[in-house]
Parts: structure tokens; sequence; C-alpha cells
């Protein structure tokens, strides 16, 4: 069996960020323009770096190239032509240490390049560190929060005006709820 394409190369529509991959958008803030990842590309020795091209314009040519990586990899070159999505796996050497290298990514045919930096780190450097998470829900102190105090009373007003059709209940309802949110709004640690 004799493959069109290099072995790097892996058109498919799986692999995004939750499998490994870094997702780069191609067409997406005009013609030929190229966005990388803003997180902190990250390649573990002996796995392989999973980049996901999304087009979102019309079909591009891209070239990705890196002379700086062959301690970390034997990718040198790749040409690829895009018209939706396309998934290249960069293999990262088991033996390589720790370090980094730059992808080049060109498009317009010379006219955009975006220099993508990886970093090869070993696992324990990539493994996340847990952080205490804060209830979502504010914790209550055992008095009223003063923009409620505020919105029951614009709403008992609320209420005797539609009743009595005073029209001046109306309006310091209003005018309670208002400084009540202003108040609140303002007071923000």
């Amino acid at each position: 069996m004799n493959l069109p394409l290099p072995v790097t190369l892996l058109l498919s529509a799986g692999a995004g960020p939750g499998e490994g991959g870094y997702e780069i958008y191609l067409n997406r803030t005009g013609i030929n323009t190229i966005d990388i990842p803003r997180e902190k590309v990250l390649a573990e020795p002996g796995a392989g770096l999973v980049l996901k091209f999304l087009n979102r314009g019309a079909p591009i040519h891209i070239t990705i190239t890196s002379a700086n990586a062959s301690a970390f990899t034997d990718f040198f070159h790749e040409n690829m032509y895009i018209v939706d999505e396309a998934v290249l796996s960069i293999p990262i050497r088991k033996d390589c240490g720790e370090g980094a290298f730059d992808l080049e990514i060109i498009a317009g045919y010379g006219a955009v390049k975006e220099a993508l930096p990886v970093s090869v780190v070993s696992p324990q450097h990539t493994r996340l560190k847990v952080q205490e998470e804060y209830p979502l829900q504010p914790v209550a102190h055992g008095r009223p929060h003063l923009l409620m105090v505020a919105m029951g009373i614009g709403l008992i007003l609320y209420c005797a005006w539609i009743y009595t059709d005073i029209a001046f209940l109306n309006i310091v309802a209003f005018i309670i709820l208002i400084v009540g949110a202003l108040f609140t709004w303002y007071r923000q640690r």
C-alpha cells in the first residue's frame, strides 16, 4: 500500500485540544491570517505534538517548517492545502531532553508568517497543580444584602402603586431600586 501523504500528516477531524492537540485558526480574522494558540504549546518526549488547523475562509496553502527542531524531532518541513480542517502530528523523540524549538507557519506564499514556540518538557513538569476551588455561591454573613433590601422595599412600593394608583409610589420604588443597584455596583471589593 503506497500512501500519497507523508506519515506525519494525518487528515482527520479528531484530536482536538482535549486530546493533547492545539488549534490553529486560518483565515479567521482576515485573508491568509494565522491565529496561533495563546497558551503555551507543550510537548512530551516520546509523544506526538498534535496541531489542528481550522480554516474559516477560502481554501489555503500553508507551509510548516522548523529549522531548530532537529534535537527533538525528525520533522523539518510540511506543505498542506487546507479546505476546512486538517491535523498535523509531529512525533517527538523519546531520548530528547527538555528544551524548545520554533515552528514557522507560512501562508499566502510567504506574505504571512507566524512563529509557534514549542516547549519540550518531561511529563512531571506538565502536570497541572491543583488549586483550591472557591464556592460559586456567595457565603451568607447573617444580614441581608442592601440590594436585596432595596428590591424588597421597591417591590412593596410597586405593588402598593398598582393597587392605589398613587404615581408617587412608582417613582419612589424606581429610585430605591436604582440607588440600591448603584450602591452595590460601586461597593464591590
